[in-house]
């Protein structure tokens, strides 16, 4: 049922399709966190302070009176928005969603409803959203805004994390929600979609937000025909987005548009002695990952009170850029991969006229210069290296095509193939195969489910089977050896309680009591048994509860290690 004020309550189809179209072919989009945080950098009363740069105010729990002084420190000299934009550009972003207000109220826009905002607050006395939006249009973008509609930690009634009443760590946050909303939150709103007309708005951490205050805020959206807003408005109100934060789903979030949001070190806002930064391999790899699963990709940066961005962040904007401009086409307007899993790398694919262009993003160059892609029915039409435009040959096989390719990859990170078929991808289920190593491992991502409930959940970095608390629900993966041999079965789990069985099927029968770990975090590898694989038929391993006594657990991966 549509909530009150959803102004895509009646849209259709058709309508939500060409809404979301320019989101969709966009794939990658640019984050900026700045504000006042960016002038203590991470450190108070002379210590570094733990945690993310922008929640230093709440880490910390520095008083409001302390905070506001930071202002007066805030002087982007070095402010370049057009120099922003064309970096965003270079990189082969296709939108720039920069924070209009953060947790600790700060408004980097001329409001009515507060002094404490660049102009009123800082010696730069002037807007800094306005210039940004003019140089990110004017690059061909798409240009967004980030709103934090419910925590503030400057402003008297402001939700704080952790507090169930909205009051903080000091006698000046005290004051009523409601009034906050009717009075900072709302005009906010109203000010930033009439000024600047976002073609995104990106609500962030509803706490305390129930139906009544979410609707204040979801009719605004009227204000700016066709604007995406994304699912942390609360209140109910879903949004058009799904905003997974620092990791990659395992099976993204099928039928639903859906972003990652990542930094390139561990901090959103500025913090002076954050140099762990992230390699240009794993940017990479996460930008394919990421579409690969169907989803866009919004990497931030942190500018300092200077307006200057950290310079590794634009020397790995700059390399990810090359790499954009020789494989672009296998990201922009892409759909997700139509195979499983593929053990030397991700795909996409688009659609175009009658034929299918699937692309092939080898992360592990194939050693023998055979890439065999598992299961794809179609006849390949052609098969090209996007660097260097050069032609590949084709060999058709039971298994899938195999295709012939250079000794040596031409980015060591991510090279790209383009397949063309004709029509839709026709693939089959790929048997699991062994890796490198000979053993066989079996993960969520690539388990058929057999009952309502189940499904691949990411903890802590892992994916694993979750929500298993139906015995009837069973899991199960296809498998085949290249030759005889004998294996010792290893399951990865965690069991809050006793008494869960789990009965391993297809390779014998044998019966794993699952023991107690305490947490549903908490995960323990246990061998469950020895069994012979034959090199003659692909097998069908599958998990079966014990009804009896059962009790949930999650299964994080099954592993069938060779035996000398």
């Amino acid at each position: 049922m549509a909530l009150e004020g959803d102004p895509y309550a009646r849209e259709t189809d058709a309508q939500r399709e060409a809404r979301m179209g320019w989101w969709r072919e966009a794939k990658f989009g640019m984050f900026i966190h700045w504000g006042v945080y960016s002038v203590p950098a991470g450190t108070y009363d002379g210590k570094p302070v733990p945690g993310i740069g922008e929640w230093i105010m709440r880490n910390a729990k520095i008083p409001v009176e302390t905070y506001r002084s930071y202002a007066k420190e805030f002087n982007p000299m070095q402010y370049d928005p057009s120099a922003w934009a064309a970096l965003a550009k270079d990189a082969g972003m296709r939108y720039v969603i920069i924070t209009a207000k953060h947790h600790d109220g700060f408004a980097l826009f001329p409001t009515e409803t507060s002094k404490w905002n660049v102009v009123d607050a800082t010696p730069w006395k002037k807007d800094l959203i306005a210039p940004l939006a003019e140089a990110v249009r004017g690059q061909g973008m798409k240009f967004g805004l980030y709103y934090s509609q419910a925590q503030d930690w400057v402003h008297p009634g402001g939700a704080k994390a952790g507090s169930a009443d909205g009051e903080g760590w000091d006698a000046a946050h005290k004051g009523s929600f409601d009034s906050y909303i009717d009075a900072i939150a709302v005009p906010q709103t109203r000010e930033i979609l009439t000024r600047y007309q976002p073609d995104v708005l990106w609500w962030d951490t509803p706490h305390l937000m129930n139906s009544e205050r979410a609707v204040k805020l979801a009719k605004l959206l009227e204000l700016k025909p066709g604007i995406i807003h994304n699912n942390r408005l609360g209140g109910g109100y879903k949004g058009d987005t799904e905003t997974p934060e620092q990791h990659i789903p395992a099976t993204g979030f099928p039928g639903r548009d859906w972003e990652t949001c990542m930094t390139m070190n561990d901090t959103w806002g500025y913090k002076a002695d954050d140099h762990h930064w992230k390699p240009l391999s794993t940017l990479i790899r996460n930008l394919v990952d990421i579409a690969s699963k169907g989803g866009n990709y919004l990497l931030n940066i942190g500018p300092d009170k200077h307006g200057a961005i950290p310079p590794e962040s634009v020397t790995l904007l700059k390399q990810v850029g090359a790499w954009m401009k020789v494989n672009g086409e296998s990201i922009y307007g892409t759909q997700a991969s139509p195979f499983r899993k593929l053990a030397w790398g991700r795909s996409t694919m688009k659609r175009s006229g009658d034929d299918t262009y699937i692309y092939l993003h080898v992360l592990d160059w194939p050693a023998d210069g055979k890439l065999r892609v598992p299961g794809l029915a179609n006849d390949v039409q052609s098969a090209t290296l996007l660097a260097g435009d050069i032609d590949l040959s084709v060999e058709p096989s039971a298994g899938g095509p195999v295709l012939s390719l250079p000794s040596t990859a031409p980015d060591a990170v991510c090279s790209t193939i383009r397949l063309v078929v004709k029509g839709a991808p026709r693939v089959s289920d790929p048997l699991i195969l062994p890796d490198a190593d000979g053993a066989i491992r079996l993960f969520p991502a690539d388990a058929r489910y057999h009952g309502g409930g189940l499904q691949t959940e990411t903890r802590n970095g892992y994916d694993h089977i979750g929500y298993w608390s139906n015995p009837e629900n069973t899991v199960s993966w296809n498998l085949q050896v290249p030759a005889d041999g004998r294996y010792q079965i290893v399951i990865d789990a965690a069991a809050p309680a006793e008494g869960a069985v789990l009965m391993v099927k297809g390779v014998g029968k044998l019966a794993y009591a699952v023991p107690k770990t305490g947490d549903y975090d908490v995960f323990q590898s246990a061998k469950v048994g020895e069994t012979t694989l034959k090199n003659d038929s692909p097998v069908t391993l599958t998990l079966r509860p014990v009804a009896d006594g059962w009790q949930p657990l999650n299964v994080r991966k099954v592993e069938l290690i060779p035996l000398p």
